[in-house]
């Protein structure tokens, strides 16, 4: 049996071997690299004569996540007219390779040439809409022999672009009320805790309800039974004098993502009983909804800082 497994780890071995075939040579150093980069960084500088020096004559530039079966690419008056077109509607633009990457050129056998494949990362700020760009680029350049770029092959994420696409029409996203069930959920739910009576305050949450505010560490968050427990454990050494709210609350019902929620301003007037000081503490709570009118999440912009004062 051993020898039968033996033989068959052989065979497997030298079929293995038999489906390679090399086709080519791979560089991290190479004349067509510093071609390619030089023109990029000329393409960000706003310098289109030197971006049309680095670029074939019968030159396309192509979006490779498109679908369009019968997409004919961008010639090279169009792309060396997008250099004014960038320097014109783009601020603080940087350009360079992701962190930790690096771009090779392969020599590939047979007529394909040298191809050049880049990965870097755009950041830019769009001039009309503010909607900033932050987002890593691939490309491929096919390039000829004396290092012109014939073809360049685009991979991104189409989201930010658009954005800045539907940023140019006003449109609605749902619709803002000043009076609604929900609203009056959350001033119930400040009232019970105003009045110290934690079982009812927090009986407008969900079982699963989750609480953040500014003192958490990023992606920390507190659950029903620990944020019941944090303000039991306040009211043992404050007294709650009042909440107030702010002028009123906002509910909102956004169309997209179907989301449901308040937000409110506060004052929480509070005084400690051990010494009589007294303490002003201002809250902005946003509350998600689901659609029983149960709140899910409160966002809590406030820090509990001040009761720490002496």
């Amino acid at each position: 049996m051993k020898k039968h497994v033996i033989i068959a780890m052989m065979l497997f071995t030298c079929i293995m071997f038999s489906q390679t075939k090399k086709n080519g040579t791979v560089y991290n150093e190479h004349p067509a690299i510093v071609a390619v980069e030089a023109m990029m960084q000329a393409y960000f500088a706003g310098d289109a004569d030197k971006v049309a020096s680095y670029l074939t004559d019968d030159f396309k530039s192509y979006q490779g996540t498109s679908i369009n079966k019968d997409a004919k690419g961008r010639d090279k008056e169009w792309f060396v007219g997008s250099v004014k077109w960038v320097k014109e509607n783009w601020s603080y633009t940087t350009y360079a390779r992701t962190s930790g990457a690096y771009p090779d050129a392969i020599e590939y056998k047979g007529d394909t040439g040298v191809w050049v494949q880049t990965w870097d990362h755009l950041k830019t700020l769009d001039n009309k809409t503010g909607v900033k760009l932050d987002m890593p680029i691939h490309r491929l350049y096919q390039m000829t022999d004396d290092n012109k770029i014939k073809v360049m092959i685009t991979y991104d994420n189409d989201l930010p672009w658009a954005e800045r696409r539907r940023s140019f029409a006003a449109r609605t996203n749902g619709t803002i009320y000043n009076n609604h069930d929900n609203i009056n959920t959350v001033r119930l739910m400040m009232g019970a805790l105003e009045n110290g009576d934690a079982d009812k305050g927090f009986s407008y949450f969900t079982e699963d309800a989750t609480f953040t505010n500014l003192d958490m560490a990023d992606g920390e968050s507190a659950t029903l039974a620990e944020e019941k427990e944090g303000f039991l454990g306040m009211i043992k050494n404050w007294t709650i004098e009042s909440i107030d709210v702010n002028g009123y609350p906002d509910y909102l019902e956004y169309e997209l993502g179907n989301a449901k929620v308040a937000q409110s301003w506060w004052t929480v007037r509070m005084t400690r009983k051990s010494d009589g000081k007294k303490v002003k503490l201002p809250l902005m709570l946003t509350h998600n909804f689901n659609d029983d009118g149960k709140i899910t999440h409160e966002s809590g912009y406030y820090t509990l800082q001040v009761l720490k004062a002496k």
